[in-house]
């Protein structure tokens, strides 16, 4: 008969669970971000499948939500939706970046991707998409549907909130 592990028991293999967050100081809350992103990141390197999309939006706000200026990204995926590789390819203002499509196209022909995820940050703190979020993200789609790559989603991260255009039927 298995024993089960008592909550005591359970909780001191959990170093981290007796922290809070009141008595952390500045210093610890800046590595406890950052083990936080490297433990998200771990998640979405070359090779994993993606956990799920609630995992990815965590992974990209953690790790654009202190941006002050527009980042655009992709995540470049195989046919089985593993990660090839994530990237930053353009920075912009606050409150825009310019986006090549050729850009993209090459660095997905480049690795040999099957599939992309695009993402990007909104510093204003507002996850609506822009009429220029949506038209970039149609001129993408088609660009790369030439080549029978798959977008797949959008992601518009900031501090609070993301929003996905496949969840939100904008793809």
């Amino acid at each position: 008969m298995a024993s089960k592990s008592s909550p005591a028991k359970a909780s001191s293999k959990n170093r981290l669970a007796a922290l809070k967050i009141a008595s952390l100081t500045d210093f610890e809350k800046q590595s406890l971000l950052q083990l936080a992103l490297a433990v998200l990141g771990e998640m979405h390197r070359p090779g994993t499948e993606l956990p799920s999309p609630n995992r990815t939006r965590e992974y990209l706000r953690m790790l654009l939500a202190d941006r002050k200026a527009e980042v655009f990204g992709c995540v470049y995926l195989d046919n089985r939706h593993q990660v090839i590789e994530a990237a930053e390819l353009f920075q912009g203002t606050i409150d825009g970046a310019s986006v090549y499509p050729r850009v993209v196209v090459q660095q997905a022909l480049t690795l040999n991707a099957a599939a992309v995820l695009f993402f990007h940050n909104h510093p204003s703190g507002v996850a609506e998409p822009s009429h220029a979020d949506k038209a970039i993200t149609q001129r993408l789609k088609d660009a790369l549907a030439l080549v029978d790559i798959r977008v797949l989603d959008h992601f518009i991260v900031t501090s609070g909130e993301s929003l996905s255009f496949a969840e939100s039927g904008l793809l």
